[in-house]
This record gives structure tokens, sequence and C-alpha cells, in this order.
């Protein structure tokens, strides 16, 4: 296959096959792919806080996505994503809380590691209205920070982010613009986060 040639990509077909061990089951949403070395892992998130692994190996994908198992349970809710820092053996995952939307953060040694907790609540989070501000100039217009994914370094299958170069895309719009109406009459935003020391 070659990336650059639409006609040299696999076709679409099923990669869960609905058995006993399809995490859908249990209400799965979001699913993200990232590989190492030797595997492919994709993660999804359920509505109970729970974030699911499972993986295959590279010579199967994209079959065989039979191993299932629990990768994190915390007040989380969707958008779960996990990338690998450059230059260093370490993978980060950004999910998103509910209600009030901001992102929290784990750092784990491997995809099939266990996540750490680097900024994960509401007064220190990864992205939240705690520690977002407005560029110079520009009016605040949210406080929910949604949906959220980082600029990669390139475009294979280790989604690599510099942590050197952060930016990070989402989706924003006011709290209090949100009441009385269902989630898909929200009028989202898109912005970009960048540092403030950048």
């Amino acid at each position: 296959m070659d990336i650059n040639d639409p006609s040299s990509w696999t076709k679409a077909a099923p990669i869960l096959n609905g058995g006993k061990d399809d995490p859908r089951e249990v209400g799965g949403l979001d699913y993200w792919i990232i590989c190492d070395e030797q595997r492919a892992y994709l993660f999804l998130t359920s509505l109970d806080g729970k974030m699911w692994r499972l993986w295959t190996d590279l010579k199967d994908f994209p079959q065989g996505f039979n191993h299932c198992e629990l990768a994190l349970q915390a007040r989380v809710f969707e958008a779960s994503h996990m990338y690998k820092l450059k230059g260093m053996d370490k993978y980060l995952t950004v999910i998103e809380e509910n209600g009030r939307r901001y992102y929290k953060a784990y750092i784990a040694d491997s995809l099939d590691g266990i996540g750490t907790p680097i900024a994960d609540t509401a007064e220190h989070p990864f992205a939240g209205w705690k520690n977002v501000k407005p560029a110079p100039g520009v009016e605040p217009w949210t406080d929910n920070i949604s949906h959220g994914e980082l600029i990669r370094d390139g475009y294979d299958q280790m989604l690599i982010v510099d942590p050197e170069h952060i930016r990070f895309i989402f989706q924003g719009m006011w709290d209090k613009d949100k009441a009385g109406k269902a989630h898909g009459q929200f009028q989202w935003r898109i912005g970009m986060l960048t540092p403030a020391n950048k």
C-alpha cells in the first residue's frame, strides 16, 4: 500500500465481528487506532467512565482485534486520543470529561501500559476553562474544550506529536448556551490551542 495512492488502499471492511469480546456491547464510541512496532491498538470509551484497549499483531491488521481489556477507569467520557511523544518512549492520552467540557491527560510508557494522570481535574486540566485564554485582541468565546485532537508530527500509524510544538484543535462554546438544548443542537465553534509562551 502507498498512502499517496488511494487506489492501492484496502477496501473498507468491519474490523470487529460483534462477538462476546466486542466492546461495542457496552456502548463504545470514538474509536482510535495507533500502532507501535509490533501491534495495532484500538482504543474507545464507553458511557460508564471506561476506556477500552483492543490489539492485534501488525501482520494480522485490520483483523484479529479479539484481545479486549480495560485501559482506564476514571471520570472520563469520550474523544480519547493517544499519541507517541517525539523523541521519548512515552505515550500521551488525552480524553474528554463530560458536563462543562475539558480535557484530561495521562502518560504511559507503552501502549499496553497503565496511564498515570498528569492533568486530570477541572482545577488542573490538560485543556479547560482554568488554563485556556484567548489570544490578545480576541474576545472570549468558549468555556468548553471539547472533542479535540493534537496536530501530529507526520502522518504515519505511530501518531507522533512533538511536545515542543503542541497544537490542539478543538470545538468550543459557552456552557450557558447549552441550556435546554439536546447535544445535537449545540452550536460549536472550532479553535486551536497553543502554549501561551510560544
